[in-house]
């Protein structure tokens, strides 16, 4: 069976994510084969594996750092929260239901079996897993019958690595206010402290760290600064979605509605040097883009609803209506259309007339779909038509059917080798359901050479390899980790030497 070893962290945010997938790259370089593990995981931004089961993009990024295919044994349940109250809840790829909170409290105590059985056969397969916990280990209203922290550190018998975010203030509080708060056995686990996302001179931290040392009786493995790396964020809680950096050639709005998901569809575009791309959570902040994004969401119905109370949904007519260019992505795509119905109430039930720009209907079903693609755009209309052949690489991940009589905006076979149609383009407004369409380099640079030729810019946009990138960053990561922890402790403690 592999050695483990676990990141939890004093709050949600506080970078276990980023410092599990850093570690991932450190261990594979090291010559291990590596796996990362998060038991339970609440987020938006999923993906869909080579055998079409469902997990959490952050595992997913932990594994492209471990070098190895994404695994639903990765990630045996993801919660995707379909309103303040409740969740879709999958388990092993696959979906069990949607469930209020109180519910899935109740349930998930018949969960552990199956947590463990993935873990123990990921296990089996690797050297190394690295284990990540979600939220606080603290808070002591969710300690009975734990899946993912304590609990899960527990049954893997896994020493715990707890680190805390400096740049929100506190770091040294929320560091001896969690390890107090926890009972004795379970702070004879945490093996070591970590500060996370330090700005500034580390020596004027050296007294608080040997007095943090001295209070909970644990050593300070090490102080990792704000790192510049650039890997794909966990959820909305990302930075991302309000950063205002540069001003591009082409400027892209994509619209931050309340469920947004997979807004990792969109990292592609923003990193390109012609593109300006923007999150716009209101009427204000819209402006006049060259471009506006309808992105995925968890609710298409409830978010088409705060679309239109929003304004935004008017003043995307108006846009659309002068000739401006609009795109729907999965939900974005189904709002496009003029109808969304959903008789079997997976969302709530009723209909919704949607923003009527692309002539389709959508009914939600309760069966999902999940499927890697690859395929190429059709013919699209306006000043699409340049991406008409143009390669993309995806995945599908919904609930609703979108029919129309109209000719698809693109074709593709899906990883069981079936081949279909999808989307549809009228004017200078197109949707689809597949996400990751802008991971290929032909796609993103020819949607934005598009927006510029429309803009009478004779120039070519450039993207970057998508994955050499990525891997890239992997490394960047892994080396600004080694530079601040101390690694030999670390294996020292991996190899339960201390």
């Amino acid at each position: 069976m592999a050695k483990a070893i676990m990141i939890q962290g004093t709050a949600s945010n506080a970078g276990k994510s980023l410092l599990a997938a850093g570690l991932c790259r450190i261990f594979k370089q090291d010559g291990y084969r590596v796996a990362p593990f998060k038991s339970q995981n609440m987020a938006l931004n999923s993906a869909i594996t080579p055998d079409g089961l469902e997990m959490g993009r952050a595992q997913v990024v932990q594994a492209e750092a471990a070098g190895v295919a994404p695994d639903a044994r990765m990630n045996p349940i993801l919660l995707k929260p379909t309103s303040s109250v409740g969740s879709q809840v999958i388990v092993n790829g696959v979906p069990r239901g949607t469930m209020p909170a109180g519910e899935y409290f109740r349930y998930r105590k018949a969960l552990i079996p199956e947590v463990m059985a993935a873990y123990q056969s990921l296990s089996a397969d690797y050297d190394v897993i690295v284990i990540e916990g979600a939220g606080s280990p603290a808070e002591i209203n969710l300690r009975q019958d734990d899946i993912v922290n304590m609990g899960m550190a527990k049954r893997a018998k896994a020493p715990v690595l707890l680190c805390g975010d400096i740049d929100r203030g506190g770091v040294f509080a929320s560091l001896y206010g969690t390890v107090k708060l926890l009972e004795p056995d379970e702070q004879a686990l945490i093996r070591g402290l970590i500060i996370n996302k330090f700005r500034g001179d580390v020596e004027i931290l050296r007294p608080g760290l040997g007095q943090l040392e001295a209070l909970t009786g644990k050593p300070v493995l090490g102080v990792v600064p704000m790192l510049d790396v650039d890997v794909d964020d966990e959820d909305s809680l990302s930075a991302r979605l309000g950063r205002r950096e540069k001003a591009g050639l082409v400027d892209i709005a994509v619209v931050r509605l309340p469920r947004l998901s997979n807004f990792t569809d969109f990292n592609p575009l923003e990193r390109m040097e012609e593109v300006s791309l923007r999150y716009v959570g209101s009427l204000k902040e819209l402006g006049r883009p060259d471009l506006v994004i309808l992105p995925g969401t968890k609710n298409t119905m409830d978010d088409l609803r705060w679309l239109r109370q929003s304004g935004l949904e008017a003043a995307i007519l108006k846009h659309a209506s002068a000739g401006g260019a609009v795109a729907g992505i999965c939900g974005g795509y189904q709002m496009l259309g003029q109808n969304v119905s959903d008789p079997d109430g997976v969302e709530g039930g009723g209909t919704l007339r949607g923003l009527g720009l692309l002539p389709a209907e959508t009914v939600f079903q309760g069966e999902k779909t999940r499927t890697r693609v690859t395929g190429r755009f059709l013919a699209p209309e306006g000043i699409f038509a340049e991406l008409a052949g143009v390669p993309f690489e995806g995945y599908e991940i919904h609930m609703g059917r979108t029919e129309s009589a109209a000719a698809p905006l693109a074709e593709f076979s899906t990883q069981t080798g079936e081949r279909r149609a999808d989307g549809l383009s009228a004017g200078n407004v197109w949707g689809c359901y597949v996400h990751g369409l802008f991971d290929k380099a032909e796609a993103a640079e020819a949607l934005v050479n598009a927006l510029l030729k429309a803009k009478g810019l004779d120039r070519a946009a450039a993207s970057v390899d998508w994955q050499a990138y990525a891997q890239q960053q992997y490394d960047k990561l892994a080396d600004g980790l080694r530079e601040s922890l101390d690694m030999e402790r670390l294996y020292r403690i991996l190899n339960g030497e201390e």
